[in-house]
């Protein structure tokens, strides 16, 4: 019975001294740091929005260069940035780090950049017509002239008759 209410009041101390510390510390620091779009193209745009941020600050990738973090009117912790994806970035999943109030916080796969597909010619690798295309083209034609000529001169001889 003693060992249980030791433990009850070690339990309530650790939970009475651990609650404010992080409380603390977390109104200081950035934190909650969002994405959107979070899966994004190589060339687009996105925002990121980062909660306790109250002045502004910076962020970086290594899908984009460091953007500025700019305080949101009307909230007054709340900080908002645009970056642009690079163009040639690869495929996958990135990490933001957020530089905020002399403080650093990386949310870990924040976005997902997604590869492009090939467009233009409908997946084609050649321009023009090929020689097999050629071919067969030549003999389409070659059998409607002769289907045809068969045709006429069918029609040509039962009128002789």
């Amino acid at each position: 019975m003693r060992n249980s209410r030791a433990l009850a009041v070690s339990a309530a101390a650790a939970a009475l001294l651990g609650v404010p510390a992080p409380a603390a510390v977390a109104g200081d620091s950035p934190a909650n740091i969002v994405a959107l779009p979070s899966v994004i193209a190589r060339g687009g745009q996105m925002t990121v929005t980062v909660d306790a941020c109250p002045r502004g600050g910076a962020m970086y990738s290594d899908a984009f260069s460091t953007t500025t973090l700019s305080p949101v009117n009307g909230s007054n912790r709340t900080s908002r940035g645009f970056a642009t994806i690079y163009s040639d970035a690869r495929p996958g999943t990135y990490d933001i780090t957020v530089h905020c109030s002399g403080r650093r916080l990386t949310r870990a796969n924040a976005f997902t950049v997604i590869g492009g597909v090939r467009g233009g010619l409908g997946g084609s690798i050649s321009t023009g017509a090929t020689p097999t295309d050629v071919a067969i083209g030549g003999g389409l034609v070659a059998s409607a002239v002769i289907g045809g000529g068969v045709f006429w001169m069918r029609r040509r001889s039962e009128n002789h008759l």
